[in-house]
C-alpha cells in the first residue's frame, strides 16, 4: 500500500505546512512554560510528566492529522477511526494533563470563558455534548457533507475536538476547583460515556451495505482526498483513480465494520485505563482514612 501511496506526493502525505504548525505549538509551549513563563505570571515550570504528555500529545496530533495517517482516513473508514480514537479520546486528555495548572487558571480567569466553562463542564451537559455531536458526525448525510471542503471539515472536527476537551475536562482537570465530582460520580460518568458512544459504533459496525458515500462513490472520495492532497496533484491523478478498493485489501464494507470494531475498542481500552486510574486513585484514599490495627507489643 505504501507503494502506491506515493502518488500523491510528499505534501499529500506529510501536510509540511501543518508539521510547522505543530512544531509552532511545541515551541510556543517551551517559551510559555520556561524562559518567559514569569512574564506572563507562572511559577514553577512544568514538570517531567506535563512535558511529556504535551510533547506526546504534539506527536499524535501530527501523526493522525498531518501524516500519512490523515491521507488514509480519506481512503479507509478504518484509519478515519483510529484518527477519531487518538484526536477525540487520547489527544485531549494529554494536553490538559501536560499544561501547567497556572496556565489554565490565567485561561479560566477570562471574564467570557469562565461562565461558560462553569455551564458546560457540569456532567450531564458535558457528556450528552461530545456524544451527541460525535453521533451527528458519523450520520452518514452529516459525514459526506463533513468531507465536502476544507473549511466545513476543518469546523466540523474543530467544534468536535473542543466538546472532547469539555467531556474530559471533569475527569482529568487539573484544577482543584474543577475537580468536584466524587470518585463513584466519576466512575459512573465513564460508564454513560461508554453508552452514549455505542449506537454510533453499532449503527457501523451492524451496517449490511456501505453507509457513506465518501468511501464508496468515486465522486465523493475524490471530494475527500482534496481535503488533503493538493488539488494540481489530485487533478493530474483523477483519471487514474478509480476507488478507495485500490489502496485496501478489503471491501468498502468490511473497512467499515473493521472501523466500527476498532473505535469501540479503542474507547474501551482509553476508558477502562481512566476508569482504573480513579477506582485505584479512591482505593488508596479511602485506605489512608482507616485507623491502622494496634501494635500489640506496645500494650505490654
Amino acid at each position: 500500500m505504501w507503494l502506491e501511496l506515493q502518488i500523491f506526493g510528499f505534501r499529500g502525505l506529510w501536510s509540511p505546512y501543518y508539521m510547522l504548525f505543530v512544531l509552532g505549538l511545541a515551541l510556543t509551549y517551551f517559551l510559555l512554560t520556561g524562559r518567559y513563563r514569569h512574564k506572563f505570571g507562572g511559577d514553577a515550570k512544568p514538570t517531567g510528566k506535563q512535558q511529556f504528555f504535551f510533547y506526546l500529545a504534539m506527536v499524535l496530533l501530527y501523526l493522525v492529522k498531518g501524516s500519512p495517517i490523515d491521507l488514509l482516513t480519506h481512503i479507509m473508514l478504518t484509519a478515519h477511526m483510529i484518527q477519531m480514537a487518538i484526536y477525540y479520546l487520547i489527544f485531549p486528555i494529554l494536553v490538559i494533563k501536560g499544561i501547567p495548572v497556572w496556565i489554565w487558571r490565567k485561561v479560566l480567569e477570562l471574564p467570557i470563558i469562565k461562565p461558560v466553562v462553569n455551564l458546560v463542564t457540569k456532567p450531564l451537559i458535558s457528556l450528552l455534548l461530545f456524544n451527541t455531536l460525535f453521533s451527528l458526525y458519523h450520520i452518514p448525510d452529516v459525514f459526506d457533507f463533513a468531507k465536502s471542503s476544507p473549511i466545513t471539515h476543518a469546523i466540523i472536527s474543530t467544534v468536535i475536538l473542543i466538546s472532547a476537551f469539555i467531556v474530559w475536562w471533569p475527569m482529568v482537570t487539573p484544577v482543584k476547583e474543577y475537580d468536584t465530582i466524587p470518585p463513584i460520580m466519576k466512575i459512573g460518568y465513564i460508564f454513560a460515556n461508554g453508552v452514549l458512544i455505542t449506537p454510533a459504533c453499532v449503527l457501523i459496525i451492524f451496517a449490511d451495505v456501505p453507509l457513506f458515500a465518501t468511501y464508496s462513490e468515486s465522486g465523493a472520495w475524490i471530494q475527500a482526498l482534496s481535503l488533503c492532497v493538493p488539488t494540481e496533484v489530485l487533478s493530474g491523478l483523477t483519471g487514474a483513480l478509480t476507488g478507495p478498493e485500490m489502496f485496501s485489501p478489503m471491501s468498502t464494507l468490511e473497512d467499515q465494520q473493521l472501523g466500527g470494531i476498532i473505535m469501540k475498542l479503542m474507547q474501551e481500552i482509553t476508558y477502562g485505563f481512566i476508569l482504573a486510574k480513579v477506582f485505584f486513585s479512591w482505593f488508596n484514599r479511602e485506605s489512608l482514612k482507616v485507623d491502622p490495627m494496634p501494635d500489640p507489643s506496645s500494650a505490654n
